[in-house]
């Protein structure tokens, strides 16, 4: 289908908790499509439905090969150690912040069809999964900074050239 644009921080999508999909809704079919289509591109691990302006709780993931999608997605464990791992976001682009993260995440949603999903995974497919589901919450990750960090971050994101444009 469609590359879609990227919306970037300070934009009010991105800001609010996604609405659950309906399955079957007909509009589906594209907007999974256009997430495939824009997480496909180079160095993304995942695009949430929010970051190309639709508030409803889909995401794409693109991860060590695999890449796929699940809607209405919730994350049912993250164990393991919590830890700080550098992280980015195609809605803050250019910055990598140290995150705080669990080494281990299981998300449970549904497919197009309505049928059972399950992603799990360690490493970048537990940092995404996390990341991704935050989106949907209305959270970036910058917001989940330690404290220091936040405001840090906060100052640096400000003085960029993409910020408020």
């Amino acid at each position: 289908m469609t590359v879609r644009t990227i919306r970037l921080f300070g934009d009010p999508v991105l800001r609010s908790p996604a609405d659950p999909v309906v399955v079957g809704d007909p509009r589906l079919d594209s907007l999974v499509a256009d997430l495939l289509d824009t997480v496909r591109e180079p160095g993304r691990a995942g695009v949430a439905a929010p970051q190309i302006g639709v508030d409803l709780r889909a995401f794409s993931y693109n991860v060590d090969g695999e890449v796929g999608y699940v809607l209405n997605p919730v994350v049912v464990e993250a164990s393991g150690e919590r830890g700080l791992v550098d992280e980015g976001c195609l809605s803050v682009p250019g910055f990598w912040f140290p995150t705080p993260r669990w080494s281990y995440a299981r998300v449970e949603g549904v497919d197009l069809a309505g049928r059972r999903v399950v992603l799990e995974g360690t490493g970048l497919m537990a940092q995404a999964l996390q990341h991704e589901t935050d989106h949907l919450a209305g959270t970036l990750y910058v917001m989940t900074l330690e404290p220091e960090t936040k405001r840090d971050a906060m100052r640096q994101i400000r003085a960029s050239d993409w910020w408020r444009v």
